[in-house]
Protein backbone atom coordinates (compact mmCIF):
# COMPACT_ATOMS: atom_id res chain seq x y z
CA UNK A 1 0.00 0.00 0.00
CA UNK A 2 2.34 2.55 0.88
CA UNK A 3 4.47 2.09 -2.56
CA UNK A 4 1.99 2.32 -4.28
CA UNK A 5 0.27 5.40 -2.81
CA UNK A 6 4.47 6.91 -2.75
CA UNK A 7 3.95 6.81 -6.39
CA UNK A 8 1.02 8.65 -7.03
CA UNK A 9 2.02 12.37 -7.23
CA UNK A 10 0.81 14.77 -4.43
CA UNK A 11 -0.50 11.92 -2.28
CA UNK A 12 2.94 10.24 -2.53
CA UNK A 13 4.98 13.06 -1.25
CA UNK A 14 2.48 13.37 1.72
CA UNK A 15 2.41 9.52 2.43
CA UNK A 16 5.69 9.12 1.94
CA UNK A 17 6.36 12.16 5.10
CA UNK A 18 3.95 10.22 6.97
CA UNK A 19 5.57 7.12 6.62
CA UNK A 20 9.17 8.67 7.53
CA UNK A 21 7.45 10.19 10.61
CA UNK A 22 6.07 7.07 12.03
CA UNK A 23 9.46 5.23 10.99
CA UNK A 24 11.60 7.73 13.30
CA UNK A 25 9.34 7.71 15.81
CA UNK A 26 9.50 4.10 15.97
CA UNK A 27 13.25 3.79 15.92
CA UNK A 28 13.18 6.44 18.68
CA UNK A 29 10.95 4.43 20.51
CA UNK A 30 12.60 0.94 20.04
CA UNK A 31 16.53 1.47 19.84
CA UNK A 32 17.30 5.10 21.73
CA UNK A 33 14.60 5.77 24.19
CA UNK A 34 15.32 2.19 26.01
CA UNK A 35 19.03 3.06 26.42
CA UNK A 36 18.61 6.79 27.25
CA UNK A 37 16.52 5.66 30.03
CA UNK A 38 19.42 2.97 30.97
CA UNK A 39 22.00 6.41 31.20
CA UNK A 40 21.73 8.07 34.86
CA UNK A 41 22.51 11.45 33.84
CA UNK A 42 23.66 12.41 37.09
CA UNK A 43 26.77 10.57 36.53
CA UNK A 44 27.77 13.62 34.25
CA UNK A 45 27.78 16.05 37.28
CA UNK A 46 29.80 16.66 39.77
CA UNK A 47 28.11 14.99 43.53
CA UNK A 48 30.18 16.69 46.32
CA UNK A 49 32.96 18.21 44.27
CA UNK A 50 33.98 15.51 42.50
CA UNK A 51 32.91 13.59 39.06
CA UNK A 52 32.96 9.86 39.40
CA UNK A 53 35.30 9.43 35.97
CA UNK A 54 34.84 5.88 36.38
CA UNK A 55 31.12 5.54 36.24
CA UNK A 56 31.76 8.31 33.62
CA UNK A 57 33.29 5.67 31.45
CA UNK A 58 30.49 2.95 31.89
CA UNK A 59 27.88 5.78 31.05
CA UNK A 60 29.85 6.44 27.77
CA UNK A 61 29.20 3.61 25.61
CA UNK A 62 25.18 3.46 26.34
CA UNK A 63 25.44 7.43 25.81
CA UNK A 64 27.27 6.65 22.45
CA UNK A 65 24.67 4.21 21.06
CA UNK A 66 21.85 6.95 22.12
CA UNK A 67 23.32 9.79 20.12
CA UNK A 68 24.13 7.48 17.12
CA UNK A 69 20.66 6.40 16.70
CA UNK A 70 18.97 9.84 17.05
CA UNK A 71 21.81 11.65 15.03
CA UNK A 72 20.99 8.63 12.20
CA UNK A 73 16.83 10.00 13.20
CA UNK A 74 17.93 13.38 12.41
CA UNK A 75 19.54 13.17 9.21
CA UNK A 76 16.67 10.74 7.98
CA UNK A 77 14.44 13.45 9.23
CA UNK A 78 16.23 15.88 7.12
CA UNK A 79 16.21 13.99 3.92
CA UNK A 80 12.11 14.27 3.62
CA UNK A 81 11.49 17.17 1.08
CA UNK A 82 8.64 19.52 2.57
CA UNK A 83 7.58 20.67 -1.00
CA UNK A 84 4.22 20.07 -1.99
CA UNK A 85 2.97 18.66 1.61
CA UNK A 86 0.00 19.72 3.04
CA UNK A 87 -0.12 22.20 5.71
CA UNK A 88 -0.86 19.67 8.31
CA UNK A 89 2.10 17.29 7.74
CA UNK A 90 4.26 19.96 7.32
CA UNK A 91 3.83 20.97 10.36
CA UNK A 92 3.89 17.53 11.87
CA UNK A 93 7.55 17.31 10.01
CA UNK A 94 8.92 20.45 11.32
CA UNK A 95 7.72 19.72 14.48
CA UNK A 96 9.23 16.74 14.60
CA UNK A 97 12.35 18.45 13.51
CA UNK A 98 12.80 20.54 16.37
CA UNK A 99 12.27 18.37 18.97
CA UNK A 100 15.15 15.97 17.15
CA UNK A 101 17.23 18.87 16.67
CA UNK A 102 16.97 19.58 20.30
CA UNK A 103 17.65 15.83 21.64
CA UNK A 104 20.11 15.75 19.33
CA UNK A 105 22.49 18.34 20.24
CA UNK A 106 21.95 17.68 23.90
CA UNK A 107 22.70 13.58 23.54
CA UNK A 108 25.72 14.78 21.10
CA UNK A 109 26.96 16.84 24.11
CA UNK A 110 26.92 14.28 26.76
CA UNK A 111 28.57 11.81 23.88
CA UNK A 112 31.68 13.83 24.04
CA UNK A 113 31.80 14.99 27.33
CA UNK A 114 31.18 11.24 28.37
CA UNK A 115 34.17 10.03 26.38
CA UNK A 116 36.46 13.38 27.18
CA UNK A 117 35.90 14.16 30.47
CA UNK A 118 37.56 11.29 32.15
CA UNK A 119 40.84 11.73 30.75
CA UNK A 120 40.52 15.38 30.91
CA UNK A 121 39.96 15.24 34.59
CA UNK A 122 42.60 13.29 35.62
CA UNK A 123 41.04 9.62 35.15
CA UNK A 124 44.77 8.58 34.25
CA UNK A 125 46.61 11.21 36.10
CA UNK A 126 47.04 14.30 37.36
CA UNK A 127 45.90 17.49 35.06
CA UNK A 128 46.47 21.18 34.74
CA UNK A 129 44.82 23.58 33.00
CA UNK A 130 44.30 27.76 32.43
CA UNK A 131 40.87 28.85 32.62
CA UNK A 132 40.73 31.80 31.10
CA UNK A 133 37.66 34.78 30.89
CA UNK A 134 36.99 36.22 27.79
CA UNK A 135 35.97 39.79 28.00
CA UNK A 136 33.51 41.07 25.25
CA UNK A 137 33.49 44.47 26.78
CA UNK A 138 36.54 44.81 25.14
CA UNK A 139 36.23 42.90 21.72
CA UNK A 140 38.60 40.26 20.42
CA UNK A 141 38.15 37.61 17.60
CA UNK A 142 37.30 34.55 19.65
CA UNK A 143 35.29 36.88 21.92
CA UNK A 144 37.24 38.86 24.00
CA UNK A 145 40.42 40.09 25.44
CA UNK A 146 41.42 37.55 27.68
CA UNK A 147 41.22 39.37 31.08
CA UNK A 148 41.72 37.42 34.51
CA UNK A 149 42.93 33.81 34.45
CA UNK A 150 42.80 31.08 36.91
CA UNK A 151 45.08 27.85 37.11
CA UNK A 152 42.96 24.47 37.38
CA UNK A 153 44.31 21.01 38.96
CA UNK A 154 42.14 17.75 38.61
CA UNK A 155 42.50 14.46 39.68
CA UNK A 156 40.78 11.10 39.90
CA UNK A 157 37.35 13.80 38.88
CA UNK A 158 38.26 16.28 41.84
CA UNK A 159 39.01 19.71 40.39
CA UNK A 160 40.21 22.73 42.38
CA UNK A 161 41.11 26.05 41.72
CA UNK A 162 44.65 27.03 41.92
CA UNK A 163 46.62 30.53 41.58
CA UNK A 164 44.59 33.40 39.89
CA UNK A 165 45.81 35.96 38.25
CA UNK A 166 45.03 38.93 35.23
CA UNK A 167 46.69 38.94 31.92
CA UNK A 168 48.38 42.03 32.23
CA UNK A 169 50.43 40.83 35.26
CA UNK A 170 52.22 38.66 32.56
CA UNK A 171 53.63 41.76 31.09
CA UNK A 172 54.46 42.26 27.68
CA UNK A 173 57.15 39.86 25.75
CA UNK A 174 60.42 41.46 24.25
CA UNK A 175 61.26 39.86 21.52
CA UNK A 176 57.73 38.70 20.75
CA UNK A 177 56.72 35.07 20.91
CA UNK A 178 56.66 33.30 17.42
CA UNK A 179 53.55 33.92 15.29
CA UNK A 180 52.09 32.00 11.99
CA UNK A 181 53.12 33.52 9.44
CA UNK A 182 49.83 34.72 8.15
CA UNK A 183 48.91 36.13 11.54
CA UNK A 184 51.89 38.27 11.60
CA UNK A 185 50.91 39.42 8.09
CA UNK A 186 47.57 40.46 9.66
CA UNK A 187 48.23 41.78 13.07
CA UNK A 188 52.29 42.45 13.11
CA UNK A 189 53.77 41.17 16.51
CA UNK A 190 51.19 41.89 18.47
CA UNK A 191 49.69 38.57 19.40
CA UNK A 192 53.12 37.34 20.18
CA UNK A 193 53.96 40.51 22.47
CA UNK A 194 50.38 40.69 25.08
CA UNK A 195 48.69 38.18 26.47
CA UNK A 196 45.29 40.31 25.76
CA UNK A 197 46.36 40.36 21.84
CA UNK A 198 47.05 36.74 21.63
CA UNK A 199 43.35 36.32 20.43
CA UNK A 200 43.03 38.96 17.48
CA UNK A 201 42.96 35.91 15.31
CA UNK A 202 39.72 33.61 15.21
CA UNK A 203 41.56 30.46 15.75
CA UNK A 204 41.62 29.60 18.73
CA UNK A 205 44.25 26.94 18.66
CA UNK A 206 46.29 29.67 17.87
CA UNK A 207 45.56 31.99 20.57
CA UNK A 208 45.88 29.39 23.15
CA UNK A 209 48.84 28.37 22.79
CA UNK A 210 50.12 31.76 22.62
CA UNK A 211 48.74 32.07 26.08
CA UNK A 212 49.91 28.86 27.40
CA UNK A 213 53.88 29.88 26.02
CA UNK A 214 53.12 33.00 27.66
CA UNK A 215 51.97 32.05 31.28
CA UNK A 216 54.86 29.03 31.75
CA UNK A 217 57.51 31.58 30.36
CA UNK A 218 56.34 34.19 33.53
CA UNK A 219 55.67 31.64 36.25
CA UNK A 220 57.50 28.63 34.79
CA UNK A 221 54.32 25.98 35.16
CA UNK A 222 53.31 23.88 31.94
CA UNK A 223 49.39 23.41 31.66
CA UNK A 224 48.07 20.79 29.77
CA UNK A 225 45.08 23.03 27.86
CA UNK A 226 43.36 25.71 27.87
CA UNK A 227 39.63 26.45 28.89
CA UNK A 228 38.12 29.79 27.98
CA UNK A 229 34.53 31.45 28.53
CA UNK A 230 32.59 34.83 29.17
CA UNK A 231 30.10 36.31 31.31
CA UNK A 232 27.42 35.27 29.24
CA UNK A 233 28.58 31.18 29.99
CA UNK A 234 28.59 32.45 33.71
CA UNK A 235 24.71 33.42 32.83
CA UNK A 236 23.70 30.00 31.05
CA UNK A 237 25.59 27.97 34.30
CA UNK A 238 24.24 30.53 37.14
CA UNK A 239 20.47 28.85 35.59
CA UNK A 240 21.24 25.70 36.65
CA UNK A 241 23.03 26.64 40.08
CA UNK A 242 21.09 29.46 41.09
CA UNK A 243 22.45 32.34 42.35
CA UNK A 244 26.02 32.96 43.44
CA UNK A 245 27.44 35.27 46.32
CA UNK A 246 30.61 36.85 45.37
CA UNK A 247 33.05 37.55 48.38
CA UNK A 248 32.03 40.86 49.29
CA UNK A 249 28.93 40.75 49.07
CA UNK A 250 27.89 41.41 45.45
CA UNK A 251 25.22 38.08 44.17
CA UNK A 252 25.66 36.91 40.28
CA UNK A 253 22.60 36.10 38.97
CA UNK A 254 21.36 34.58 35.76
CA UNK A 255 19.58 37.99 34.63
CA UNK A 256 22.34 40.25 35.51
CA UNK A 257 25.59 38.73 35.96
CA UNK A 258 26.53 40.03 32.15
CA UNK A 259 25.47 43.93 33.11
CA UNK A 260 27.35 43.08 36.71
CA UNK A 261 30.60 41.98 35.09
CA UNK A 262 30.67 43.62 32.00
CA UNK A 263 29.58 47.18 33.12
CA UNK A 264 28.89 47.93 36.64
CA UNK A 265 32.22 46.48 37.60
CA UNK A 266 33.93 49.19 35.70
CA UNK A 267 31.81 51.61 37.34
CA UNK A 268 31.97 50.56 40.84
CA UNK A 269 35.72 49.59 41.32
CA UNK A 270 39.19 51.00 41.07
CA UNK A 271 40.95 49.67 38.41
CA UNK A 272 43.38 47.68 40.47
CA UNK A 273 40.37 46.17 42.09
CA UNK A 274 38.93 44.91 39.29
CA UNK A 275 41.05 41.70 38.33
CA UNK A 276 40.60 40.06 41.49
CA UNK A 277 36.66 40.74 41.62
CA UNK A 278 36.90 38.58 38.50
CA UNK A 279 38.64 36.24 40.03
CA UNK A 280 36.23 35.66 42.95
CA UNK A 281 33.24 36.40 40.66
CA UNK A 282 34.71 33.18 38.29
CA UNK A 283 36.05 30.80 41.28
CA UNK A 284 32.21 31.59 43.40
CA UNK A 285 30.46 30.12 40.19
CA UNK A 286 32.72 27.56 39.90
CA UNK A 287 32.74 26.46 43.16
CA UNK A 288 28.97 26.72 43.03
CA UNK A 289 29.34 24.33 39.83
CA UNK A 290 31.50 21.62 41.70
CA UNK A 291 29.12 21.49 44.83
CA UNK A 292 25.80 22.66 44.20
CA UNK A 293 22.96 20.07 43.51
CA UNK A 294 22.69 20.64 39.79
CA UNK A 295 20.11 19.13 37.81
CA UNK A 296 21.90 17.70 34.92
CA UNK A 297 19.55 18.32 31.92
CA UNK A 298 19.78 21.96 32.65
CA UNK A 299 23.57 21.72 32.98
CA UNK A 300 23.41 19.87 29.41
CA UNK A 301 20.88 21.90 28.10
CA UNK A 302 23.13 25.36 29.72
CA UNK A 303 26.56 24.00 27.91
CA UNK A 304 24.82 23.23 25.07
CA UNK A 305 23.76 26.86 24.45
CA UNK A 306 26.98 27.91 25.24
CA UNK A 307 29.09 25.79 22.81
CA UNK A 308 26.57 26.40 20.54
CA UNK A 309 26.90 30.14 20.59
CA UNK A 310 31.28 29.72 20.42
CA UNK A 311 31.30 31.07 24.04
CA UNK A 312 33.22 28.11 25.45
CA UNK A 313 36.43 26.91 24.38
CA UNK A 314 39.03 24.27 24.39
CA UNK A 315 42.24 23.87 23.69
CA UNK A 316 44.78 20.46 24.45
CA UNK A 317 48.30 20.76 24.40
CA UNK A 318 48.23 17.03 23.67
CA UNK A 319 47.67 16.87 19.78
CA UNK A 320 46.18 12.98 20.25
CA UNK A 321 43.18 14.82 22.54
CA UNK A 322 43.08 17.96 20.47
CA UNK A 323 42.65 16.22 17.14
CA UNK A 324 39.56 14.30 19.17
CA UNK A 325 37.62 17.54 18.87
CA UNK A 326 38.55 18.68 15.29
CA UNK A 327 36.63 21.20 14.06
CA UNK A 328 33.75 21.34 16.31
CA UNK A 329 32.64 24.57 17.76
CA UNK A 330 34.34 23.65 21.30
CA UNK A 331 37.67 23.44 19.66
CA UNK A 332 36.83 27.20 18.10
CA UNK A 333 39.36 25.94 15.03
CA UNK A 334 38.78 27.92 11.79
CA UNK A 335 38.23 25.19 9.26
CA UNK A 336 40.82 25.48 6.26
CA UNK A 337 37.45 23.45 4.15
CA UNK A 338 33.82 24.26 4.14
CA UNK A 339 30.99 21.76 4.05
CA UNK A 340 29.13 24.89 3.31
CA UNK A 341 30.19 28.29 2.17
CA UNK A 342 30.87 29.96 5.33
CA UNK A 343 31.79 33.56 5.80
CA UNK A 344 33.21 35.08 9.16
CA UNK A 345 32.82 38.53 10.14
CA UNK A 346 35.24 38.65 13.62
CA UNK A 347 35.37 41.68 15.50
CA UNK A 348 38.52 42.97 17.56
CA UNK A 349 38.62 46.34 19.69
CA UNK A 350 40.59 49.61 18.72
CA UNK A 351 39.35 51.72 21.77
CA UNK A 352 41.53 50.28 23.61
CA UNK A 353 38.60 50.68 25.93
CA UNK A 354 35.57 48.76 27.24
CA UNK A 355 33.05 49.76 25.16
CA UNK A 356 31.94 46.70 23.34
CA UNK A 357 29.17 46.54 26.18
CA UNK A 358 27.27 49.28 24.47
CA UNK A 359 27.47 47.78 20.97
CA UNK A 360 24.42 45.95 18.81
CA UNK A 361 25.98 43.81 16.08
CA UNK A 362 23.59 42.91 13.23
CA UNK A 363 24.41 40.83 9.94
CA UNK A 364 22.99 39.70 6.83
CA UNK A 365 24.49 37.14 4.13
CA UNK A 366 22.89 37.36 1.05
CA UNK A 367 23.99 34.62 -1.51
CA UNK A 368 23.66 36.00 -5.14
CA UNK A 369 23.40 34.59 -9.03
CA UNK A 370 25.35 31.63 -10.33
CA UNK A 371 28.57 33.11 -12.04
CA UNK A 372 29.31 30.96 -15.11
CA UNK A 373 32.11 29.10 -14.06
CA UNK A 374 29.66 28.16 -10.97
CA UNK A 375 30.98 30.22 -7.91
CA UNK A 376 28.70 32.15 -6.25
CA UNK A 377 28.95 35.76 -5.14
CA UNK A 378 27.72 36.37 -1.10
CA UNK A 379 26.53 39.73 -0.29
CA UNK A 380 27.22 40.88 3.09
CA UNK A 381 25.97 43.33 5.35
CA UNK A 382 27.83 44.29 8.59
CA UNK A 383 25.55 46.81 10.86
CA UNK A 384 27.03 47.80 14.37
CA UNK A 385 25.19 50.28 16.45
CA UNK A 386 25.92 52.02 19.47
CA UNK A 387 24.25 52.66 22.95
CA UNK A 388 26.71 54.34 24.99
CA UNK A 389 25.67 57.31 26.67
CA UNK A 390 27.68 60.59 25.92
CA UNK A 391 28.77 61.69 29.23
CA UNK A 392 29.42 59.72 32.45
CA UNK A 393 31.01 56.72 31.76
CA UNK A 394 34.11 55.79 34.31
CA UNK A 395 38.06 56.19 33.00
CA UNK A 396 38.42 52.26 33.38
CA UNK A 397 35.64 51.99 30.89
CA UNK A 398 36.45 54.86 28.29
CA UNK A 399 40.52 53.50 28.68
CA UNK A 400 42.70 54.87 25.83
CA UNK A 401 40.30 56.10 24.31
CA UNK A 402 41.93 55.64 19.97
CA UNK A 403 38.71 56.84 18.41
CA UNK A 404 39.96 60.19 19.51
CA UNK A 405 36.32 60.94 21.11
CA UNK A 406 36.55 58.71 23.98
CA UNK A 407 32.90 57.65 24.08
CA UNK A 408 33.30 56.31 20.55
CA UNK A 409 33.71 52.86 19.84
CA UNK A 410 36.41 51.93 17.24
CA UNK A 411 35.99 48.13 15.51
CA UNK A 412 38.07 46.27 13.47
CA UNK A 413 35.80 44.28 11.78
CA UNK A 414 37.75 41.23 9.67
CA UNK A 415 35.56 39.37 7.08
CA UNK A 416 37.21 35.97 6.23
CA UNK A 417 35.96 34.41 2.84
CA UNK A 418 34.81 31.18 2.36
CA UNK A 419 37.86 28.70 2.05
CA UNK A 420 39.32 30.00 -1.69
CA UNK A 421 37.41 32.42 -2.24
CA UNK A 422 37.69 36.32 -2.61
CA UNK A 423 36.55 39.69 -1.56
CA UNK A 424 35.15 41.93 -4.28
CA UNK A 425 34.41 45.07 -2.92
CA UNK A 426 33.58 46.97 0.40
CA UNK A 427 31.51 49.93 1.26
CA UNK A 428 30.97 51.83 4.36
CA UNK A 429 28.38 53.76 4.75
CA UNK A 430 27.67 53.18 0.72
CA UNK A 431 30.94 54.64 0.04
CA UNK A 432 33.81 52.46 -1.25
CA UNK A 433 36.58 51.87 1.60
CA UNK A 434 39.92 50.67 1.74
CA UNK A 435 40.47 47.77 3.71
CA UNK A 436 43.62 45.84 4.83
CA UNK A 437 43.79 42.34 3.17
CA UNK A 438 45.21 39.12 3.51
CA UNK A 439 44.99 35.28 4.40
CA UNK A 440 44.33 32.82 7.06
CA UNK A 441 43.93 29.30 6.68
CA UNK A 442 42.81 29.29 3.09
CA UNK A 443 40.91 32.94 3.19
CA UNK A 444 41.44 35.61 2.24
CA UNK A 445 40.40 38.21 4.72
CA UNK A 446 39.69 41.90 4.54
CA UNK A 447 39.56 44.56 7.40
CA UNK A 448 38.00 48.28 7.91
CA UNK A 449 38.02 50.30 10.85
CA UNK A 450 35.04 51.31 11.94
CA UNK A 451 33.93 53.85 13.96
CA UNK A 452 30.52 54.50 15.80
CA UNK A 453 29.65 57.55 18.02
CA UNK A 454 26.94 57.63 21.14
CA UNK A 455 23.56 56.60 19.45
CA UNK A 456 24.79 56.31 16.13
CA UNK A 457 25.20 52.95 13.92
CA UNK A 458 27.24 52.49 10.68
CA UNK A 459 27.32 49.89 8.15
CA UNK A 460 29.92 47.85 5.83
CA UNK A 461 29.12 46.18 3.23
CA UNK A 462 30.89 43.94 1.08
CA UNK A 463 30.69 41.27 -2.32
CA UNK A 464 32.61 38.03 -1.68
CA UNK A 465 33.31 35.12 -4.15
CA UNK A 466 32.72 31.59 -2.76
CA UNK A 467 35.35 29.42 -3.40
CA UNK A 468 35.92 27.86 -7.36
CA UNK A 469 34.48 24.75 -6.99
CA UNK A 470 31.11 25.64 -4.92
CA UNK A 471 27.91 26.40 -6.84
CA UNK A 472 25.82 25.66 -3.37
CA UNK A 473 23.19 28.56 -2.49
CA UNK A 474 23.64 27.49 1.35
CA UNK A 475 26.06 29.64 3.07
CA UNK A 476 26.51 30.19 7.24
CA UNK A 477 27.67 32.78 9.19
CA UNK A 478 30.65 32.64 11.72
CA UNK A 479 30.37 35.83 14.00
CA UNK A 480 32.70 36.91 17.36
CA UNK A 481 30.45 36.17 20.30
CA UNK A 482 29.48 39.58 21.70
CA UNK A 483 27.91 40.66 24.88
CA UNK A 484 24.70 40.92 23.30
CA UNK A 485 23.91 38.76 21.10
CA UNK A 486 23.86 39.38 17.01
CA UNK A 487 21.10 40.28 14.89
CA UNK A 488 21.26 37.49 12.00
CA UNK A 489 19.58 37.21 8.98
CA UNK A 490 20.80 34.53 6.08
CA UNK A 491 18.81 34.09 2.57
CA UNK A 492 19.84 30.75 0.47
CA UNK A 493 19.22 30.71 -3.01
CA UNK A 494 19.20 28.03 -5.45
CA UNK A 495 22.36 25.66 -6.36
CA UNK A 496 23.70 26.55 -9.69
CA UNK A 497 23.65 23.36 -11.14
CA UNK A 498 19.37 23.22 -10.75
Amino acid sequence: GWALGRRTPLAGDNLGAVRQIAVTVDDLARRAFPALLRVDLSNLVPDEGRLDVGQLRTVSADLAEVNRSIQQARQELAAVTDDGLVSQVRQALTDLRGEIDRLAAMTAAADQGARLLPTLLGADGSRRYLLVSQNPAELRATGGMFGAYALIEAKDGRVKMGRQGSSASLGQFNPPLRVPKEVRALWADLPGMYPADVNLTPHFPTAAALYRDMFERRTGTKVDGVLAVDPVVLSHLLKATGPVMVPGGVPLASDTVVRTLLNETYQRLEPEKQDSFFAAAAAAVFDAFFTKNVDPRVLLSAFDRAVTERRILFWSARPEEQRQFGDSRLAGTLPEQDTVPTVGVFLNDGSGAKLGYYLRPAATLTVGECRPEGRRELRLRVTLQSTAPKTGLSESVLGLGMAGDPYTVRTLVSVFTPTGGAVLDARLDETETAVGVGTERGRQVATASVDVRPGASRTLELTVLTGKKTGSGEAELWLTPTATPWTTQVDTAPSCDQ
